[in-house]
């Protein structure tokens, strides 16, 4: 793989942690092209993609919902709650299902707002995403709760928020993108 051109987030490419066919084991399983590896033994070709993930902005009147993560990576700073999307599951299913998880609150009323790259590091990998961010507007948190991989939930005004707080790099990224769309940051 070009290393050396690869991307400003890392310097390894993912494709480097797969050594053997994932159909048939062998060994001879070699770099066909930036994304993707070839299997001489058996023909069969792997072609890397982002895994999907997403995140919310849960906005209450004007004040934005700020998460504080309870698991590494990047364990006390600040997030936006959301996750990976599971198989089988929409975009809007997922955003949806971990608000639920990680704030107690049912969305029903949500808007795509943009997506952004990201490399999230698990288990000793970079792990490439398409982060879909989203708004959302609650009125009622009075079950409001942290849960699941957040320690902490907090509002915040616009101004009182510091994007270098957020661990995440699409996030910290999409955060400075929402406080500069806001009229009263």
């Amino acid at each position: 793989m070009n290393k050396e051109s690869y991307s400003p987030f890392s310097s390894v490419h993912p494709l480097d942690a797969f050594q053997y066919c994932p159909k048939c084991g062998s060994s001879h399983f070699l770099e066909n092209n930036f994304k993707s590896k070839k299997c001489e033994s058996c023909g069969f070709t792997y072609y890397f993609n982002s895994s999907a993930a997403t995140a919310a902005f849960i906005t209450c009147g004007e004040r934005l919902l700020i998460a504080r993560r309870a698991k590494e990576p990047s364990k006390g700073s600040w997030d936006l709650p959301g996750g990976f999307i599971d198989l089988y599951e929409t975009a809007e299913e997922a955003i949806q299902r971990e608000i639920k998880e990680e704030t107690g609150l049912q969305v029903n009323n949500l808007h795509y707002l943009f997506s952004l790259p990201n490399i999230y590091p698990y288990s000793g990998m970079n792990i490439h995403t398409v982060d879909l961010f989203y708004h959302c507007v609650v009125n009622d948190i009075s079950v409001l709760h942290p849960a699941d991989d957040v320690d902490d939930l907090f509002f915040l005004e616009a101004k009182d928020i510091f994007p270098e707080k957020f661990g995440l790099q699409s996030i910290r990224k999409a955060v400075e993108l929402w406080i500069k769309s806001t009229p009263s940051a």
